[in-house]
């Protein structure tokens, strides 16, 4: 086939694809607005406005049964209470983002306030994610395993604003009974690197795995290589299977210098080292250089998908000590 046949194709297959795009976001835009005013009607003109009204279930029924007589699908008794969910939580349509679609903003509006919302609305935005992608980071409760608090508007990101604590990787399928070794790990995490960087954080693409090194006198290798674009630096993870060890931190904070000298541009921020373990020692990570330096951390992983009051009394359990070392500081 000539090349001016082949750019043509391209040229309208192009065309087509954008013009699908539009059409949906348009669909999109007008079923997000059709819901809302129906949430509104409910709420508004069934329950006189009032929010905290138990709506009477009868109502619904007829309701219902009119829609689905006169419309088809779509307008069962669930589907109406999830439009007045969404009418309550967004109560300002201008306000709504019609990047997200309306399974986005049926589980958006099951949370019980507007920050964590406007949280999840951001990432969902600024990340990509579908909704499948949604309803995992709220069911792993990424809204408060963020580590500290969340960056003002116009602050600059820091490391501590994109990464989470703990991080749980249950995607990559792997046995938390059985034992799984750094290597296996970390093959896992190459298998699944899109899910991994979604869970990692914002801003990160992958380098390279087992990274070579070599020193006038010494080879060294380093598990995984990351860059984040947002900080403008290199970010490099030692994988530890064992509890945590004084001679890890060490060892990282040799990898972090020996990458500074021997593979950072003079555009590129500091490197940081990550540690990731699976069982994190509080005593080591306050009397070793992690906690003096802003450059190293060390964070827990999960190979499973806890309990949610078992993950929230971790997340708890990081934000005390988090107080106390603010309180001591």
């Amino acid at each position: 086939m000539e090349a001016n046949s082949l750019q043509l194709i391209e040229q309208v297959k192009d065309l087509i694809l954008q013009a699908r795009k539009r059409v949906y976001r348009m669909a999109n835009a007008v079923l997000l607005e059709t819901y809302w005013k129906i949430g509104s009607l409910i709420v508004k003109e069934e329950q006189k406005g009032n929010a905290k009204a138990k709506y009477g279930t009868a109502t619904l029924k007829k309701l219902s049964a009119a829609l689905t007589l006169e419309f088809g699908k779509g307008y069962d008794e669930s589907n109406l209470r999830n439009m007045r969910s969404f009418y309550l939580a967004f109560p300002i349509y201008d306000a709504l983002r019609h990047e997200l679609s309306w399974t986005h903003y049926r589980m958006l509006s099951r949370l019980e306030n507007m920050e964590k919302r406007q949280f999840y609305i951001q990432e969902s935005i600024s990340s990509n994610w579908n909704s499948r992608e949604l309803q995992r980071q709220i069911n792993t409760l990424a809204f408060e395993r963020v580590v500290s608090k969340l960056p003002e508007k116009d602050s600059k990101p820091s490391f501590e604003n994109l990464i989470k604590d703990p991080y749980i990787f249950e995607f990559l399928g792997l046995s938390s009974i059985e034992k799984n070794t750094e290597k296996n790990i970390e093959t896992a995490i190459i298998d699944h690197l899109q899910k991994f960087l979604l869970e990692f954080g914002k801003g990160f693409a992958f380098v390279a795995r087992q990274q070579h090194i070599v020193t006038d006198t010494s080879d060294f290798f380093i598990d995984l290589v990351f860059y984040n674009y947002l900080l403008r630096c290199f970010v490099i993870i030692d994988l530890k299977t064992g509890p945590m060890k004084h001679q890890d931190i060490g060892q990282l904070d040799m990898y972090v210098r020996m990458y500074d000298d021997l593979k950072r541009s003079e555009n590129d921020n500091p490197t940081i080292g990550l540690l990731l373990c699976s069982e994190k020692d509080e005593a080591i990570v306050k009397y070793s250089v992690l906690n003096d330096q802003n450059n190293i951390f060390a964070n827990k992983y999960l190979l499973y998908l806890p309990k949610e009051e078992d993950l929230k009394k971790l997340i708890e359990e990081d934000r005390l000590r988090f107080e106390l070392d603010d309180l001591t500081d």
